[in-house]
């Protein structure tokens, strides 16, 4: 049976289903982080109480507050909702990023400043980005990669942690390294 994702209809009940209906989540999350007196503080209240229940109902924090929020330069594609997504408030996310389920953003553990992410990124599902480091344009960061320190444009970030893979279309020259056996054959 095909369904027509774009169809109100249906948008509206995935909206009441899901517990989040981007273009309502969206809308509502700017006027909440909005620090221009353009809407009444009641408003923003109102706004921001959509925001946070979407949040919660879905394990999220997508970095919104009343008057601030994580800056993200255009709507970002989440193919899987807000699905345990955490976002520090001061985090600046680039066009045309896509999000995928149980991603982290924000600060080390030993404080300082938040990442700042470019255009054109995907960062795959369960990654973790922390610290003052810059993703580049068009960076590809892969599943449950932790990514500490700067990845540069066009290219593929992997692995715990995560490490520059291609550049530009060719492959980056990795270290001999040893091969770890997960088992061994004496204890069997």
């Amino acid at each position: 049976m095909n369904i027509n994702l774009n169809n109100k209809l249906i948008i509206y009940i995935m909206g009441k289903i899901q517990h989040y209906n981007p273009q309502k989540y969206w809308s509502l999350r700017n006027i909440a982080i909005d620090s221009s007196n353009k809407y009444s503080k009641i408003r923003k209240l109102i706004a921001l109480s959509y925001v946070k229940k979407c949040d919660a109902y879905n394990c999220a924090s997508m970095g919104t507050d009343l008057n601030r929020g994580a800056e993200f330069k255009s709507i970002p594609n989440l193919p899987h909702g807000l699905k345990g997504i955490i976002i520090h408030p001061r985090v600046k996310i680039g066009f045309n990023c896509t999000i995928y389920q149980h991603v982290t953003v924000g600060k080390n553990k030993d404080g300082g400043d938040v990442p700042l992410i470019g255009d054109n990124v995907i960062i795959g599902a369960g990654a973790v980005i922390l610290g003052n480091i810059k993703i580049g344009n068009n960076v590809v960061i892969g599943a449950n990669a932790v990514v500490i320190m700067d990845i540069p444009d066009n290219s593929i970030a992997v692995g715990v942690p995560a490490k520059v893979k291609k550049m530009g279309g060719g492959r980056v020259k990795s270290d001999k390294r040893k091969s770890i056996s997960f088992c061994n054959n004496s204890l069997l």
